[in-house]
């Protein structure tokens, strides 16, 4: 049987993010979206200026009526939330729907470079706590995790040291581990290689180890990358892909849509070319750009 996640995020018009992204990923993964929106907006909030109408209100009758109907999800996915009353409303999905045999993935979205979003608060921010405690898997970027640790985003990234960066940052997701949460996927995190390349890695954590998988930076920051990327981990979850192998699937489909919106030199707001490429993801596909990884024992990092 097809297998089923439950992706709860907003859905935008323009800016190829939140269920828009997550959707069409999700599908062409060959897993079945079952979208549940927490706002609806004209644009993403990027843009001068949108329409914004919050669904904290109309997510209980939603998940009601997927009570009644008895649905079973083999996963569960949480982005953009519109405020704190929201987690609330998703602890109490988990309650009818969080199972043995479902996996949920926590895409804490606070901010980015370095800066909350506009809608950030202290509340949303300790709510957000909660609802990571609660995950199998989280998806955090450099920014979040330090919203999400306390830590000083411009201190880490002034470590010029790779190996010593990576060090800290991993023993920053390991204080997040606890009785569920087992694995912290730390994206966006920009260095220079050996031939002076710009690079963007994404760490894995465990308990015990961290690992190195990066690609090339292509461009800078365009909305709905993260969604995209978040997207591809929890549908390679669920279709029983080993998580290191739906980051490389996601860099390399990334990879590619990058650097064709710099091509088509698309606004940054309107997000990325990725739709050609959709067909990367099916199960047998293949992709001509390779990334590297790098296994690093936290012996081998001190």
């Amino acid at each position: 049987m097809t297998k089923k996640i439950a992706v709860i995020n907003d859905l935008s018009g323009f800016g190829r993010c939140s269920l828009t992204a997550a959707i069409s990923v999700t599908a062409a993964m060959g897993v079945q979206p079952c979208p549940l929106p927490t706002a609806i907006l004209s644009a993403q909030t990027g843009y001068p200026h949108y329409y914004f109408d919050s669904y904290t209100d109309k997510m209980p009758l939603i998940r009601s009526e997927w009570e009644k109907m008895g649905v079973h999800f083999d996963g569960i996915t949480t982005g953009f939330l519109a405020d704190e009353r929201q987690v609330r409303q998703i602890r109490m999905f988990l309650d009818s729907f969080l199972t043995d045999g479902t996996f949920l993935l926590v895409d804490p979205v606070l901010g980015g470079d370095g800066k909350p979003h506009g809608l950030f608060t202290e509340g949303l921010l300790l709510k957000m706590k909660e609802l990571c405690a609660q995950a199998d898997l989280i998806t955090p970027n450099l920014t979040e995790l330090c919203l999400l640790t306390g830590a000083g985003y411009g201190e880490i990234c002034a470590i010029a040291n790779l190996p010593l960066r990576l060090e800290v940052i991993s023993e920053l997701a390991r204080s997040l581990l606890g009785a569920r949460l087992k694995e912290v996927l730390v994206t966006g995190i920009r260095f220079t290689d050996a031939d002076g390349a710009a690079m963007l890695g994404n760490l894995i954590v465990t308990e015990k180890e961290h690992s190195l998988l990066s690609f090339p930076c292509v461009g800078g920051s365009y909305s709905g990358t993260g969604d995209l990327f978040a997207a591809c981990i929890a549908a390679g979850r669920a279709r029983g892909d080993a998580l290191a192998d739906s980051v490389r699937l996601a860099g390399e489909f990334l990879c590619q849509a990058l650097a064709d919106t710099i091509k088509e030199q698309v606004p940054r707001n309107d997000g990325v070319n990725y739709e050609k490429y959709l067909s990367m993801l099916a199960p047998a596909s293949e992709s001509p750009c390779s990334g590297s990884d790098t296994h690093i024992s936290p012996a081998s990092s001190s």
